[in-house]
Parts: structure tokens; C-alpha cells; sequence
């Protein structure tokens, strides 16, 4: 008698849920549960680059921001290195006060993200051949998002190490290109690039299956 075996089925997908800042970043909902919270500012006294400021909206499909969304970002220093033991990049100084990461989320009455941080150098990509252009990396998570989505946002004042990078050569249409650019201006003496994020519609963003 031949008996047949039924594949695994998937449980059931789950979103992060409306409890994602109490559990992830419980200072902005009012917790004081962490001795030492995760927080949006990147930067020491002694951080070297350039610092910025990098600000912006998560837009859903009708346009109105996200308030609850969480993200977080990942960056080389102004060397062009991670704080990372994968990265052995030979010639670039480590700098083990710079931990490169931050976590925030979007302000639940305008929406607004920000992230005190500096401009990240040059890294190299994985063949180590072909150097990428500064850029960070961004994760978020929210209701509504079953997986959570990344994506990169590079310097529009970069425009030749942007028209080499390996990355965005990969995006044949220029106009999903500029999704991923993010806008310098200065305000009050302080250098801010504005990055806005598009989850779906017209000016979507790009994502990276990572």
C-alpha cells in the first residue's frame, strides 16, 4: 500500500503588529524599560565625517505617512568601512566608536523620521573590485508588512560615484533610479538630505529582496 505524504503546510504570516514600538523602541511610546535604548543618533563627541542630518516620510498607497512604522538603518563610517568583523576592507580605518546602526520610528503625529548621523564613505562592492557609492541602508517593519522591507537611499551630490555604482546600474528605468535618492539641503546651519519612502503607487520606492 503506497501512502502519500502531504508537504508542510505554512503557518499562518503575522505583521509586526501595533505593539512593535513597545517591544523594539519602547522610549518613544512612553516604556522606560531598557537601560540603554537604541535610538536614531548614529554620532559620538569624537565621530569623524561630515555629520547630517537625514529626515523624511514612509507614504502609503493613498499618500498619507505611516505613523508606526519602525526602521532602521545600517552604514559605513566616513572611511568607507563597517563596524563589522565580515568587513576587512585593507586601507580603510576602523572606528570602533561608530557602531553605524540606529532605530527609529516614524513620529506618531506628523510621521517624520530623522537620524543624526555622518556621511558615509565609499565601500567596496563584494567582489571587491567595483567600489559602491555612499550610501545607507534602510529596514522597516509595520502593520500592514509582513516581511519587512529594505531598501538603500544614496546622495543625489554624489552624481558620478552614483552613475557607477553596481547597485543602481541594475535599475534599468532612471526614474525608479531617483527613488532611491535622498536630498540635500541646509537648515539652521545643519546639513539635511530628505529622503521620503513610497511603499506602493506611482513613485514607489525600490526594494531589495535581501
Amino acid at each position: 500500500m503506497k501512502h502519500s505524504i502531504n508537504p508542510l503546510e505554512e503557518t499562518p504570516s503575522q505583521t509586526a503588529g501595533p505593539y512593535v514600538h513597545i517591544g523594539l523602541i519602547p522610549q518613544q511610546a512612553g516604556f522606560e524599560i531598557f537601560k540603554n535604548n537604541f535610538s536614531n543618533n548614529l554620532l559620538a563627541a569624537d565621530t569623524k565625517g561630515e555629520r547630517i542630518t537625514i529626515e523624511g516620510f514612509v507614504f502609503d498607497g493613498t499618500g498619507a505617512p505611516v505613523r508606526d512604522l519602525m526602521l532602521e538603518i545600517w552604514q559605513a563610517n566616513a572611511a568607507g568601512r563597517y563596524n563589522h568583523p565580515a568587513d576587512r576592507q585593507h586601507g580603510k580605518a576602523l572606528e570602533p566608536g561608530f557602531r553605524g546602526w540606529g532605530r527609529t520610528g516614524t513620529d506618531f503625529s506628523s510621521g517624520l523620521y530623522t537620524f543624526e548621523t555622518i556621511k558615509p564613505g565609499s565601500v567596496n562592492g563584494r567582489s571587491g573590485t567595483k567600489p559602491m557609492a555612499p550610501h545607507v541602508s534602510l529596514w522597516m517593519v509595520s502593520r500592514g508588512i509582513n516581511i519587512g522591507l529594505s531598501t538603500r537611499m544614496y546622495f543625489d551630490d554624489e552624481t558620478d560615484a552614483n552613475a557607477a555604482d553596481p547597485v543602481l546600474n541594475l535599475i534599468e528605468h532612471p526614474a525608479r533610479r531617483k527613488t532611491l535618492l535622498g536630498h540635500r539641503s541646509t537648515r539652521d546651519g545643519k546639513i539635511v538630505y530628505r529622503f521620503d519612502i513610497h511603499l506602493q503607487g506611482a513613485h514607489e520606492t525600490v526594494f531589495f529582496d535581501v
